[in-house]
């Protein structure tokens, strides 16, 4: 079975790019085969790794909803649609869930997706689960607990306390069964004493501290993935970093 890191927090943190730097770490490290998932419906997982989406599976899901399964087994088209969604790149491959199920039911779709999802996970050592603020989403693409829990916030209040709900969240609906950390991003000074106090006071173990750095941004702008920033980058080093003390290198 993989083991499962799930990346959440709200959005227009960084959450993304540090998901997309995580995959790195593990691919630098010897730490293959690794398997993405981008569990957010505004999908932009592969812009930041540099690969091309050819399908979701939402829209795999959307395709055996409407009867275009006939002609075979709804269990073989699924996955066949499951591997033609799959990007693949040296030492990790990328899926994309795609945006949420429309209207009707939609059991029948998501178990025999659950099922093909957990039986591809299992080819993998890593699995990194780009997740949007609710973590009932890697519920609906795995049945995989997580492992190791990466909650990503900005320096201010409102945000730090976003993270502290779905760190309570993850909790309740039993995705994890590992340890919960907190990683801070778009940092411009070290965190005060009193900022140190209200993490604690939340609950959350301060992980990392990543820099809000001008060539990120620029990778950005410039539409140039942002896990391909170089080695001496400060917030891929911080990513790095916060990696190397939660997750050595094997």
């Amino acid at each position: 079975m993989a083991y499962t890191i799930a990346v959440a927090g709200k959005g227009g943190v960084g959450k993304t790019t540090i998901a997309g730097l995580v995959v790195r770490y593990l691919v630098e490290n010897g730490m293959s085969p690794v398997l993405a998932v981008d569990a957010d419906s505004n999908s932009n997982l592969n812009e930041v790794l540099g690969l091309e989406l050819f399908g979701t599976l939402g829209e795999a899901r959307e395709d055996m909803k409407k009867g275009q399964s006939e002609g075979m087994t709804k269990n073989l088209f699924i996955e066949m649609r499951v591997n033609q969604c799959l990007a693949e790149a040296p030492g990790y491959d990328l899926i994309a869930m795609g945006r949420p199920e429309g209207s009707g039911c939609y059991c029948a779709a998501n178990h025999l997706l659950t099922e093909c999802m957990d039986n591809l996970a299992d080819n993998y050592k890593y699995l990194v689960v780009d997740n949007e603020a609710g973590m009932e989403h890697i519920s609906r693409v795995t049945t995989q607990h997580v492992d190791l829990f990466l909650v990503i916030s900005d320096p201010s209040r409102r945000s730090l306390q976003a993270a502290q709900r779905v760190t309570e969240l993850a909790k309740e609906i039993g995705v994890l069964r590992g340890s919960a950390h907190l990683i801070l991003s778009m940092v411009r000074s070290e965190p005060t004493e009193e900022m140190l106090k209200v993490i604690e006071e939340m609950g959350l173990e301060l992980a990392g501290v990543v820099p809000d750095d001008p060539e990120l941004a620029d990778f950005d702008m410039a539409g140039k993935p942002t896990s391909e920033l170089p080695p001496e980058n400060p917030a891929r080093k911080a990513v790095f970093e916060a990696m190397a003390k939660l997750l050595p290198a094997q």
